[in-house]
């Protein structure tokens, strides 16, 4: 799975996708992680899922809209999740949920 985190200048997003990457590793998970902006999502191909920063919540559904891809809003203190692992159940309880989306539809 790929995924993209998202924020401001791209800074931040950058410690939340390597912290989610090693936490994935770590679970035996083949997950890559990037980090961009908001244009870099827009843009973006080959993505399975865009975690926004709580900062840019408000940009969330135009995201979605724009590119077609869950979107998810990360929590407040998505930045200090040192080890990664609360992203990684965040990431993996909402592909559960979209999975359990498409299988009722």
């Amino acid at each position: 799975m790929r995924i993209l985190i998202v924020c401001g200048a791209g800074a931040s997003s950058t410690f939340v996708a390597g912290r989610l990457a090693r936490a994935a590793a770590a679970g035996g998970l083949a997950w890559e992680t990037s980090a961009g902006t908001e244009s870099t999502a827009l843009a973006a191909v080959g993505i399975d899922l865009v975690l926004v920063g709580p900062h840019l919540q408000h940009r969330a559904d135009s995201i979605r809209t724009a590119t077609g891809l869950p979107v998810v809003v990360l929590p407040d203190d998505a930045f200090t999740d040192i080890d990664g692992s609360r992203t990684l159940r965040l990431v993996h309880d909402a592909m559960t949920a979209s999975h359990d989306r498409k299988e009722t539809s």
